[in-house]
């Protein structure tokens, strides 16, 4: 499960940005989860439970907002927000797409507490 090492690296960038802001805690971790990113938000959310309870995070609250896949389309220029992790255009049905949005894993927000 992957997840685990993605939130290992999710709370070492916390645990820096505490020491950079001279701060002693994390309240609010907040991420955005793309639909392509590879992680299932479930599995992320217990590791994060799981991996925080010593340092500065935690008492941090974990927030996810889930990026729906983003496609731009180079035949007809359309850009759609998929339902689905298809990535043919829903306009022309051409498969000579660009992702835009929604494959990526960020650190968005985060409350810090001196």
């Amino acid at each position: 499960m992957h997840e685990y090492s993605i939130v290992s690296a999710l709370i070492d960038q916390c645990e820096r940005h505490a020491r950079e802001n001279q701060a002693n805690r994390v309240t609010r971790v907040a991420i955005k989860v793309g639909q392509l990113s590879g992680v299932e938000p479930a599995l992320l959310e217990t590791a994060f439970e799981t991996f925080k309870q010593e340092g500065v995070c935690r008492d941090a609250v974990l927030e996810m907002q889930i990026q729906p896949l983003v496609i731009r389309c180079r035949e007809c220029g359309h850009e759609s927000v998929m339902e689905t992790r298809q990535v043919i255009c829903p306009h022309c049905n051409s498969r000579d797409t660009d992702v835009i949005d929604g494959e990526e894993l960020l650190l968005m927000q985060l409350e810090l507490e001196t």
